[in-house]
């Protein structure tokens, strides 16, 4: 009954905030909360023919406060319907949070494993945290076992961040990756296994940091894809380099191989994810179709977030298929459900040079863009687009050819300081950008999906058009195309 009253509260709340919410931000085709404060996407699973994506949410306001768990379901990946909230924090077992975790199909049993957050000195930020499920045969309501805390306080040479458990089955066995920092602050994941989700046993350190990237790895994400062990982790605490690194927290992947009689992970080094502002705590899921797709959390912590004055904060990004390159490196790209979101194209040209600056006129702000230039010949120093404002925004989005280097300019569309974004990308005799322009953000994909870009962006003024430029010569444009999206939410 308890539960019931706090969900209760917690869906009142958001009704409530809902009611008073200003839109001019809002997204027409992102997973976002019905209104206040999002983060983490977790749990995603694909599950009784359905997808389902819960995140970490507070529903009582626009700021981070005590995690609950939202949750979206869907068929296609592109329409979302909001369900109850599917965890509130309270109970002995997540005092103060039902912090990130993952989701499993346990012979039919929806069951989310998600870490029990708990205070002893809030204003120094003194915690510990543990590790719990919740079951469901319904998909949509969930209840608490009476186990939990199924694993009640981290290794012995651990610090207090023990978090974020990602479960999936080997064979007979459930396996755990945790994040978790060691007492002399060095990030590394963890690994336990179990016969049965409820008791589980410590096998070891899974990866750990050589001392240069950061205290603590957030959200891992360990999976195989095409005979090799990817581990995604999002680390806090890494210095920038150069180009890299540049947001407070960074998302990436270390690809190699794995032993599980061992617990031996072998792996390259540690390579980012997404090059743009707003892209953290990516999680997968491996559907039906056997394709592994992944969902990050679309902004970034202690960045400018100017929709908690309309009354909501936080999305998830576009769903992306990832699949591994030649260099085994993480391609990503939107999944192909995406192009259901379409609804009237424009072709605007075709095997033409451009020489000078060529805009093609659409206030619309929820489009896909898709952008080929043909570099063989080409003699221009830069190439790319312009989202244009009716007066002085805009956005660049420009790819220079002679340093192979891609460059994702907001500062003039909502983001005036630290505004830049820049990311490698050997684009040789083609480069083909695949755009995703929705109120507030744009997500970039370059290349089949070598590249990609992510960020938020907070325009004020009315679209003028996208505006195609190139700098110092001419370059051959082989196609442009734009379509109009559904606004999914409406």
């Amino acid at each position: 009954m308890l539960q019931k009253s706090r969900t209760n509260r917690a869906e009142e709340a958001l009704s409530e905030a809902k009611g008073k919410m200003n839109d001019r931000y809002r997204l027409g085709y992102h997973i976002m909360a019905p209104a206040n404060w999002i983060n983490d996407p977790n749990g995603l699973i694909y599950y009784k023919g359905e997808y389902h994506v819960f995140y970490q949410h507070n529903p009582l306001d626009e700021n981070w406060g005590p995690m609950h768990w939202g949750h979206v379901k869907s068929k296609d990946l592109v329409h979302w319907e909001h369900l109850p909230i599917a965890l509130t924090p309270g109970d002995a077992c997540d005092t103060d949070g039902c912090f990130s975790g993952s989701a499993v199909d346990n012979d039919g049993e929806l069951t989310l494993v998600y870490t029990g957050h708990h205070y002893t000195d809030k204003e120094k930020d003194i915690f510990y945290q543990n590790q719990n499920i919740a079951v469901s045969k319904d998909g949509i309501t969930f209840e608490k076992a009476s186990e939990n805390p199924v694993i009640d306080h981290p290794p012995a040479d651990s610090a207090h961040h023990f978090r974020d458990p990602k479960v999936w089955k080997h064979d007979d066995t459930w396996y755990m990756v945790l994040g978790n920092a060691t007492q002399d602050k060095v990030g590394r994941v963890i690994l336990y296994r179990s016969p049965d989700l409820r008791h589980w046993d410590y096998r070891g350190v899974l990866a750990q940091s050589d001392g240069t990237l950061g205290y603590m790895w957030e959200c891992p994400d360990f999976f195989e894809l095409n005979g090799k062990h990817i581990l995604m982790i999002s680390p806090q605490g890494i210095e920038a380099e150069g180009d890299a690194y540049n947001n407070l927290f960074q998302t990436g992947y270390l690809v190699g191989d794995y032993d599980y009689d061992t617990n031996e992970f072998s792996h390259g080094p540690f390579t980012e994810l997404d090059h743009g502002h707003d892209f953290y705590a990516v999680q997968t899921l491996l559907d039906d179709e056997g394709r592994r797709v992944a969902i990050g959390w679309m902004d970034m912590w202690e960045s400018n977030m100017p929709t908690k004055a309309d009354g909501w904060c936080g999305a998830l990004t576009l769903p992306r298929e990832i699949t591994l390159g030649d260099q085994l490196e993480i391609l990503m790209n939107p999944v192909e459900e995406i192009t259901l979101l379409r609804e009237t194209e424009h072709n605007e040209c075709k095997k033409r040079p451009i020489l000078e600056n060529y805009l093609i006129d659409t206030k619309e702000d929820l489009i896909e863009v898709k952008a080929v230039f043909d570099l063989t010949d080409a003699n221009a120093r830069s190439v790319g687009l312009k989202v244009r404002g009716v007066e002085q925004e805009e956005l660049i989005l420009s790819y220079d050819v002679e340093e192979g280097q891609l460059t994702l300019d907001c500062s003039k569309f909502g983001k005036m300081k630290d505004g830049v974004r820049k990311a490698p990308l050997n684009a040789k005799d083609l480069l083909s950008l695949r755009i995703f322009l929705d109120r507030s953000s744009i997500e970039v994909f370059a290349n089949n999906g070598q590249t990609s870009m992510t960020s938020r962006i907070y325009p004020k003024e009315e679209r003028l058009g996208i505006e195609l430029f190139t700098v110092n010569g001419a370059v051959q444009i082989d196609e442009l195309t734009y379509w109009t999206l559904q606004d999914t939410w409406k």
